[in-house]
């Protein structure tokens, strides 16, 4: 079977791979849709801080069943999304139904090889019917239901003001289901391609370009007051120590990013907004069921959102041009 390996930072090669043979528990899948993530883009620049080379990418992603044990509710040809987060189900973080940060996390693409490939074996718990949406929609759902986790931390409530910094994928999901749950959501962002789609698909509130002169008018679009909840969502540690300053006292503020570096804020200003810190780490199954209501209910702009296609066989050729803010990439569909 293709299959497209990371074989070193900046360094993308097609090889020829065995079709996997499906291990007990296991349902083996013919992969058909992988979305390319943020992850899968800082590993191909070397960014990536969980991750050892070569590795094959890829873990947003939908499919059809090609093999699987009798009594799973699975059946050859069923389509299929992944739950890409192999959570171990005993630790302290899984006891408690936080698989998303379980302490043994493996996650397909980074700790184990993912889905830029024709066939992937992966344990029953972790593959899902997809009725009702496309195969598109099905590789769409893992990114969304990041945004929409980091949104049920947060604790969004209608009418809160909501402030969502950066506008890429996860950031435009966090805007969705923000707006979804009755907030005002306003957008900052330095790229004005990405706070147009925020305006126009996502249907944010207000946007505000980053740069001189974004404090004053976050400041005067709220009274002074600045926002319930601000979401960080920049992948920057300088954008993450900043974004304090736009919590409202009593607010709280969620990083959805990740980065490697120690960050710092003025203990002053945090103490006296009582502002309440969250980390916001993956998905749960049940952030991935609210993304599915969500695109069955014709809520979320998933064409809009997928703005690029690849073949798999021309990933390597072309996965360098989606760095480039140019070719204005929301979300790249691979096609396997």
């Amino acid at each position: 079977m293709l299959t497209v390996v990371c074989a070193a930072p900046g360094r993308l090669e097609i090889q020829q791979r065995e079709r996997p043979v499906r291990a007990a528990g296991e349902v083996l899948l013919r992969v058909r849709r992988v979305g390319v993530c943020g992850t899968d883009l800082h590993i191909y620049t070397g960014d990536q801080p969980y991750l050892s080379y070569p590795r094959v990418m890829g873990h947003e992603l939908s499919g059809v069943v090609a093999e699987t044990e009798p009594g799973t509710g699975l059946a050859p040809g069923d389509p299929v999304y992944v739950m890409p987060y192999l959570s171990c189900g005993r630790c302290v973080a899984c006891r408690q139904g936080k698989t998303n940060c379980c302490v043994a996390l493996q996650v397909l693409g980074v700790h184990r090889d993912g889905a830029f490939t024709e066939y992937l074996s992966v344990p029953r718990a972790f593959v899902h019917r997809a009725d009702g949406i496309t195969l598109d929609q099905a590789a769409m759902l893992e990114f969304l239901a990041i945004g929409a986790h980091a949104v049920r931390r947060g604790e969004v409530q209608p009418g809160q003001r909501v402030l969502v910094v950066g506008a890429g994928p996860i950031g435009l999901g966090a805007m969705l289901f923000a707006r979804l749950r009755g907030a005002q959501v306003v957008a900052l962002d330095g790229r004005a391609d990405r706070l147009e789609v925020a305006q126009r698909d996502v249907r944010v509130a207000a946007v505000v370009p980053l740069g001189e002169g974004d404090e004053d008018a976050l400041a005067r679009m709220t009274g002074g007051e600045f926002f319930d909840v601000v979401f960080d969502a920049t992948g920057s540690a300088r954008a993450m120590e900043r974004g304090l300053r736009f919590v409202a006292h009593g607010g709280r503020y969620v990083l959805v990013s990740i980065v490697q570096a120690d960050l710092r804020f003025p203990d002053p200003e945090f103490h006296k907004r009582e502002a309440s810190l969250l980390a916001s780490r993956n998905a749960t199954a049940a952030d991935f069921e609210t993304v599915l209501a969500a695109m069955r209910a014709g809520q979320v702009p998933d064409r809009a959102l997928a703005t690029h296609r690849l073949a798999l066989a021309d990933v390597p050729g072309g996965f360098a041009q989606l760095l480039d803010p140019a070719q204005r990439v929301v979300k790249a569909i691979v096609e396997c």
